[in-house]
């Protein structure tokens, strides 16, 4: 499956009218803790490794430039194997091992309260990290690749149907710590084209 999404800054009354007859899936928290080495290998390719709890997973980027970009759409790799195939990585060993011996270490640990709910098909999420930053998120998953680009402009104009700017430059949660906490990692994304 592909995750097709699109982050949003969201006032009170914004939210308000997003979540407005829509259902409440539920609310937990997750501790994401993201890798990279010290070259920022990885996050300056929009590769995004990070152990979510317990599990690793992979996001790997499926659409265009930043500056084309519209909607942010990444490919999950959830498993070890996975992951360790396509970082190139010995898949004799565990995971957090192989990272380890080739120089993959956390830049960052973060947890977050979502709150998740259900809206004409569309999945919303609403994070706030334990470092002061609300973010939300429109998504929906696709099967192929084709659908990429349309599921992009449904969900921006679902958006702008509840009064929601389609603004490109809005961070994610580890650009926004980053922004306020490593700026030398924060320019190395912008430099590679990865972040505005």
């Amino acid at each position: 499956m592909i995750e097709v999404e699109k982050k949003f800054i969201l006032t009170d009354e914004q939210e308000k009218r997003l979540l407005d007859g829509a259902e409440f899936l539920g609310e937990k928290n997750i501790t994401d803790t993201y890798y990279d080495d010290t070259s920022y290998s990885l996050t300056r390719k929009d590769l995004w490794l990070r152990k979510r709890d317990a599990s690793f997973e992979l996001k790997i980027p499926m659409n265009v430039s930043i500056e084309e970009r519209v909607n942010d759409c990444y490919r999950e790799l959830e498993t070890d194997k996975e992951i360790a195939a396509y970082l190139k990585l010995s898949e004799k060993k565990a995971l957090a091992e192989a990272l380890t011996e080739n120089g993959y270490a956390p830049f960052v640990t973060i947890v977050t309260t979502r709150r998740k709910y259900k809206k004409d098909g569309y999945n919303i999420d609403l994070d706030s990290a334990d470092f002061g930053y609300r973010i939300a998120e429109i998504e929906c998953m696709v099967e192929a690749e084709s659908e990429i680009h349309d599921t992009g402009q449904k969900i921006i104009q679902y958006a702008k149907t509840h009064g929601l700017s389609g603004d490109n430059a809005i961070r994610g949660k580890v650009a926004k710590y980053l922004e306020r906490n490593n700026p030398a990692h924060l320019q190395a994304l912008i430099e590679a084209k990865v972040v505005k």
